[in-house]
């Protein structure tokens, strides 16, 4: 829905379906009644994920059609797309492999574009829209310094393809849409300093000739097209496990005219933990219910000295919990943004609030999406309905804003 400061939906990872069909169908049973309940008098966004299966089905001139057709019927209107995960996102193992394939491949360029193409037929007049992806690849895939600049060299390359598209796009149709990258732990690009670092001293560099010889325009003006195009996609759950100063990054974001995409409205695990480590059992317990086969739950844990250490994922962290010179730990885990208590353990909640804050105070992006996709972490009081679950979310974030 839009709303003063932006437009604000939730993301389709939430409901399973890896093909296009069993995706709509989805749609279909839980959307409005989630619309109902969140913006019954008014139109309503809505955060679309495919799969590349999903995509190549959609692309389809009859398929794409039937979908605007339900669109039109539902007051509802797609913005913004997840392009992060190509393949399968539930039941089954994703762990490293949401990153698979990555942007060193032109899977992963062909998949993108693809997205963009539907993406351009979805969009309303005048509206810019944008689709996540992965922060180039995986970081431990690659095990020399060597290895993972040549990497980061492909897949900015292959970043820089897309671009050329969506500048061709926004000159040829007027239709605005820009990649936004997104910041994970053990991503690539694992941070805002790193997505700055990598925006500066690789992708403007690279592309800024390029840019300026495909389309035949000065060196500044490549630039500002670059800067268009592609963007940073804030997830707060990952910005918050690293720790990060929000206003600051923001801030400088700004200063350097670097654009936010979007603002993926997600919420992390956290405990400060005791100083005497024989009282830490409870909370390495409430952590180790958290340990599922899914997804990678990378633990960022923070040392007295401040310094961080980072852990590929949650059993490497509770190996390690009676480390006395850790005071906190904070855990990739996208749990239900409405509640701060789980238990012996928080989420980080306030770190949304801080950037919703900050939006409210000098809006610094135009989308707003709300991603959780772990809802059986809850007690079973505060349990309800997918759709109402995914409503409470939504009017959670209303009520803040």
């Amino acid at each position: 829905m839009q709303l003063a400061i932006g437009h604000l939906t939730y993301c389709t990872n939430i409901h399973p379906g890896e093909n296009w069909p069993s995706h709509f169908a989805a749609l279909k049973q839980n959307f409005s009644s989630i619309k109902a309940q969140v913006s019954a008098d008014r139109s309503m966004g809505i955060g679309l994920r495919l799969s590349n299966v999903a995509s190549v089905e959609l692309d389809k001139p009859e398929n794409l059609a039937a979908f605007k057709q339900w669109l039109t019927e539902q007051d509802a209107y797609v913005f913004t797309m997840n392009g992060f995960p190509y393949g399968e996102f539930h039941h089954t193992a994703v762990k490293d492999q949401v990153h698979a394939p990555d942007w060193t491949t032109q899977l992963r360029v062909d998949y993108t574009l693809r997205m963009f193409h539907i993406l351009a037929h979805l969009l309303p007049k005048g509206m810019d829209g944008g689709i996540s992806t992965s922060p180039l690849s995986y970081k431990h895939w690659y095990k020399t310094d060597e290895k993972l600049q040549e990497a980061k060299n492909i897949a900015t390359a292959n970043i820089l393809t897309v671009a050329e598209e969506l500048i061709k796009i926004s000159r040829d149709k007027g239709i605005n849409m820009h990649l936004d990258i997104e910041p994970e732990p053990d991503g690539v690009l694992e941070t805002g300093r790193e997505f700055i670092t990598w925006y500066e001293d690789v992708l403007l560099p690279m592309g800024k000739e390029r840019i300026a010889q495909k389309f035949k325009v000065p060196a500044d003006e490549a630039e500002l097209l670059i800067k268009q195009h592609i963007t940073l996609c804030y997830d707060v759950c990952h910005f918050a496990i690293g720790y990060e100063p929000h206003q600051q990054v923001v801030d400088e974001l700004a200063a350097k005219g670097l654009k936010v995409g979007k603002i993926q409205i997600s919420a992390a695990l956290n405990a400060v933990l005791p100083e005497d480590v024989d009282l830490r059992e409870g909370i390495k317990d409430a952590f180790a219910r958290f340990d599922e086969s899914t997804y990678l739950h990378q633990v960022v844990a923070k040392k007295i000295s401040g310094k961080l250490i980072r852990y590929p994922d949650l059993p490497e962290a509770l190996a390690d919990i009676e480390n006395p010179l850790v005071e906190q730990w904070r855990a990739h885990f996208h749990v239900p943004i409405f509640t701060e208590e789980y238990g012996l353990v928080q989420s980080t909640q306030s770190d949304i609030i801080t950037v919703l804050n900050i939006q409210k105070n000098k809006a610094f992006t135009a989308h707003l999406e709300v991603e959780t996709y772990t809802w059986g972490v809850l007690p079973d009081a505060k349990k309800l309905p997918i759709n109402d679950s995914i409503a409470r979310e939504l009017n959670w974030v209303l009520d803040q804003l």
